[in-house]
């Protein structure tokens, strides 16, 4: 299957280029959060008081990079073609796998964080594009095999479903604790008086 398909596709240097230099993205939208959630640690003096969903964020990103660096040493499989006069690991594609775990995951944080509906419709499909582009283009580029992306997909597909499976516990847990909360004032202070400072918990 492997040969087959390389020999399907050929290679093609100037795919493997941009797509190297385009890694940068996911790395690019990986520091933006870790810069947001130190600057709310900063802010709120405590590490526990960031947002958890942030929290989360950068656990996941930490075993992304666990997998990302175990490949990078574990030999299992090699590159079809030299890369710079040398043979590489290729098994899975590294590449293929940050940019399917990272770009996803920024998708849902920027749903969460963004709050005009319009630029949700825009940035949301481009970075959709992107990473589909990201992948077609390792894919095509006859660096990899095609079992490289495969296994980049399918593990990236688990990482991102145990994310988010976390986060919607998160979320679930949050209303649970709101809806107690609410409860309490209500018979605390009978239906929140006008000017108590929580009555938009309404909502």
């Amino acid at each position: 299957m492997n040969g087959w398909f390389h020999q399907l596709t050929g290679v093609h240097m100037f795919l493997y280029a941009i797509t190297d230099w385009l890694e940068l993205v996911p790395f690019g939208f990986m520091l933006a959060f870790a810069l947001l959630g130190l600057l709310q640690w900063v802010r709120r003096k405590k590490l526990l008081r960031v947002d958890a969903d942030l929290l989360l964020l950068g656990g996941f990103y930490l075993a992304v990079l666990a997998f990302y660096l175990l490949f990078e040493f574990l030999a299992i499989n090699e590159r079809p073609v030299l890369i710079g006069g040398a043979l590489e690991v290729s098994y899975p594609s590294s590449t293929t796998l940050l940019v399917l775990c990272v770009m996803p995951t920024a998708m849902m944080q920027l749903h969460r964080r963004i709050r005009w509906p319009a630029v949700l419709h825009i940035l949301l499909p481009l970075l959709a594009a992107f990473t589909a582009l990201m992948v077609v283009g390792r894919l095509i580029s006859g660096v990899h095999w095609l079992s490289d992306i495969i296994e980049s997909i399918l593990l990236s597909a688990g990482l991102v479903l145990l994310y988010a499976g976390c986060q919607n516990r998160l979320t679930a847990c949050k209303k649970q604790s709101m809806r107690f909360l609410h409860t309490l004032l209500w018979f605390l202070f009978n239906d929140f008086p006008v000017n108590y400072p929580c009555r938009t918990l309404r909502s």
